[in-house]
């Protein structure tokens, strides 16, 4: 393999902070560098690797697609498409699917059928979407005004208009802010970006009651949180509520870029031909690999894994935060998906990069908080790692605070 060549980086647009560490291989739950260091991988690609790195079936399932059919465009029928679409569908217990490639394309389009479903409605006037504080839609300029921080939007030019923004949380908010212009409530039910927020106890129930109250349709924004990461195939579930449409992508491809919005019967009619597409989305590849992701999430005993190591995780979390009060202030999100809320004199890059002399990968996010994301098949060994790991690291803290 190449070496790092300090030119080809420079030819790379600095949009990202990187760190300066690079990976050859991928096994399970660790990332390993050329010299044969392993890390253990609690980021996921930002919850994207739902199965770790080289899955066995993913990698037959590849393998297999590669030499056989990569591309058609959607001018054809794909069944591998069609199969995907179908089975999507029936787990959220909606109807048609719309394929594409990253979450801000499926929150982006989630966003069209909302307007254009109001729109066919004889309701041109329904063209808002409200959104929530702390939101992290994406990064298009349509869903830079669909999220909350003006940190993302700075130098952009102006917002795109009919977005509206309410505090995370707060029903009584939400619905002062309803009215005949709200064409739809878009919601994470944890935000990931924001902090691994998740939403308090019956507030998804009343955010779907003032939707239906104004006529206003409800987005689930799972991008982070679907395919399993919270304990359920999708956050939404654990709330009782239905949504009208649901945006997936990260974990639905296990780290092939795939994807999808799910919506109600009469939403995807509202969609007719032209109305929008994609290139690349719903390609046979990436279907044949999320048809797998979707196997294995459904195999007998799988997500009831999901949850009991969810729940070791939660336990050994609450444990270290108990032992270090100073630096913890609290242990949120669902699932896989958790924050460790931190006191502000521990930055959470900090924290991360400590994490990473240690070799274990996590990700910061906002409110400090440092956000833990591991692949769904982590071990109760591995949780023990990444703990140990956080103990050594706070205890490294308080002495030398």
């Amino acid at each position: 393999m190449e070496t790092l060549n300090s030119e080809y980086q420079a030819a790379t647009m600095p949009t990202y902070g990187r760190i300066d560490l690079s990976f050859v291989k991928g096994e399970g739950c660790y990332l390993i560098t050329d010299d044969d260091t392993h890390f253990l991988d609690c980021a996921s690609g930002i919850a994207v690797n739902t199965l770790g790195h080289c899955h066995p079936k993913l990698v037959e399932t590849l393998n297999y697609q590669a030499k056989t059919l990569w591309h058609t465009s959607n001018l054809y029928r794909i069944p591998e498409q069609e199969r995907l679409a179908y089975r999507l569908a029936q787990a959220c217990s909606l109807d048609h699917v719309f394929f594409c490639n990253s979450g801000a394309e499926a929150n982006e389009a989630s966003v069209k059928m909302a307007r254009r479903f109001q729109y066919r409605q004889n309701k041109p006037e329904k063209s808002t979407i409200l959104c929530a504080g702390g939101a992290f839609h994406g990064r298009t300029l349509g869903m830079l005004s669909a999220t909350s921080n003006p940190a993302y939007r700075e130098g952009f030019g102006p917002s795109v208009a009919g977005f509206e923004h309410v505090a995370f949380g707060n029903l009584n908010e939400l619905r002062n802010a309803m009215n005949q212009s709200i064409a739809a409530i878009m919601i994470e039910p944890v935000q990931g970006e924001g902090g691994a927020n998740a939403a308090p106890d019956g507030y998804l129930q009343g955010l779907r009651d003032a939707a239906d109250e104004f006529g206003a349709l409800v987005i689930a924004d799972e991008v982070q949180t679907g395919m399993g990461r919270t304990g359920s195939l999708f956050a939404y579930q654990q709330s009782g509520i239905q949504p009208d449409i649901v945006a997936l992508a990260k974990g639905l491809g296990g780290g092939i870029p795939v994807g999808a919005v799910i919506a109600r019967e009469d939403i995807g009619l509202a969609m007719g031909p032209g109305s929008h597409g994609s290139t690349f989305g719903g390609n046979p590849l990436a279907m044949a690999v999320a048809n797998s992701v979707l196997d294995v999430l459904e195999e007998d005993g799988f997500m009831h894994h999901v949850q009991q190591i969810s729940a070791y995780l939660l336990s050994r979390l609450t444990e270290i935060a108990g032992t270090y009060p100073k630096p913890i202030n609290e242990i949120k999100g669902l699932g896989l998906l958790r924050g460790i809320g931190l006191n502000e004199r521990l930055p959470a890059a900090e924290l991360s990069a400590m994490l990473r002399a240690k070799m274990v990968l996590t990700v910061p996010a906002g409110l400090n908080t440092l956000r833990i994301l591991p692949p769904l098949i982590i071990t109760h060994s591995e949780v023990d790692i990444l703990c140990d790991a956080l103990t050594a690291c706070l205890s490294e803290v308080s002495n030398q605070k």
